[in-house]
This record gives structure tokens, C-alpha cells and sequence, in this order.
């Protein structure tokens, strides 16, 4: 009877210790894999620039004397849209359309691949002066710090040229049309 007892008590213990070392090995092999989904989630986001995006200008009917700047990425990892473009309305601006304060989001605008981020425009008011109908629209990114992030590009009006005048403005980047265009 002792010999039957210890028997098993030593096929008890062995049971433990296989049962101990496999749960380890899962155990390890979770962590290996949380790990590697935390690394690859931990993605470094970089900045938005014409190289990572396509840029699309669009005339909308409501509100009027708008356009929709649409920004998709077309890179392989998230980009950050910072603060708002630097838009040049025809070929000789001299300076960029002031950004409408007012539309500062929460947040940075965050832009996993195929995902889009938006700027309305208003092109001109009857409050404004002078203008002109301009027939291009020269779009910079902006980096964290305000400044010009890449190179620019020129993107072609809609309906031939839009008229522009001094009370042109352009709203920070948004993560949806309808806030881009809201105000």
C-alpha cells in the first residue's frame, strides 16, 4: 500500500511540474505576443507632408464661397496632421490664408493609412477686399512647431479658378467634413 501511495504521489508531483512548465511556456508565449503587438502598435507616427497624402480640393454648395481640402494617407504608418495647412491661392500670394482660430480641435488630427483629415476654406465674404479669381491652390503641411513640414503642392481649382479675397481663411485640420466645414 506505501508503494502504491508513493506512487502516485510521485505521478501527482511529475503531473504538477509538466502542468507548471507548459503554463510557463503559454505563459511566455503570451507575453512574447503582447509584446509584439504593443511594438507594432507602438508604430513611430510621422508627419503629414504632400510625400504621404493626397491632397484633394473640392467645391461644396453649402456653406457657400467654400472649398473642402481633403488630406488621405497614403503612407504605410499613421501620420500626425498638426495645426492647419499653408494654403497659397494663385501662383503670386504673397503670404498664406489666415487660420480661422476659432476651429483649433482637441486634438491633434491622427491619420492611420487610407484615413482622412479635413480643412474648410472660405474663399471670400462681402466683407472682404479686392480679390481675384485665382486658378490654383498651393498646399504646405505644418509641423508640430508651426513651420512648413515638406515640399508644396500646387493642386488645381475647381470650375476653372475661384475668387478669393481678403477674408479668405482656412480652418485647422479636422477628422470629418462636417467640422471642417461648420463654421
Amino acid at each position: 500500500m506505501r508503494i502504491a501511495t508513493r506512487i502516485a504521489s510521485r505521478a501527482a508531483a511529475s503531473s504538477l511540474v509538466v502542468a507548471a512548465a507548459l503554463a510557463l511556456v503559454g505563459f511566455q508565449a503570451t507575453e512574447q505576443t503582447a509584446s509584439a503587438a504593443t511594438a507594432e502598435k507602438a508604430a513611430p507616427v510621422v508627419t503629414c507632408t504632400t510625400a504621404n497624402t493626397k491632397l484633394t480640393v473640392t467645391e461644396v454648395s453649402r456653406p457657400i464661397n467654400h472649398l473642402l481640402l481633403k488630406a488621405t494617407n497614403t503612407g504605410t504608418k499613421p501620420c500626425y496632421a498638426y495645426i492647419a495647412p499653408f494654403l497659397r491661392a494663385g501662383a503670386d500670394a504673397q503670404a498664406p490664408l489666415a487660420w480661422a482660430e476659432e476651429t483649433t480641435p482637441q486634438a491633434v488630427v491622427t491619420l492611420e493609412p487610407g484615413k482622412s483629415a479635413y480643412a474648410g476654406i472660405t474663399t471670400s465674404s462681402p466683407e472682404g477686399e479686392g480679390g481675384a479669381k485665382e486658378k490654383t491652390l498651393g498646399v504646405f503641411f505644418t509641423d508640430r512647431n508651426g513651420g512648413a513640414a515638406g515640399k508644396e503642392k500646387t493642386l488645381t481649382l475647381p470650375g476653372g479658378g475661384v475668387f478669393f479675397n481678403s477674408a479668405a481663411t482656412v480652418t485647422y485640420w479636422q477628422d470629418n467634413a462636417e467640422d471642417a466645414l461648420a463654421w
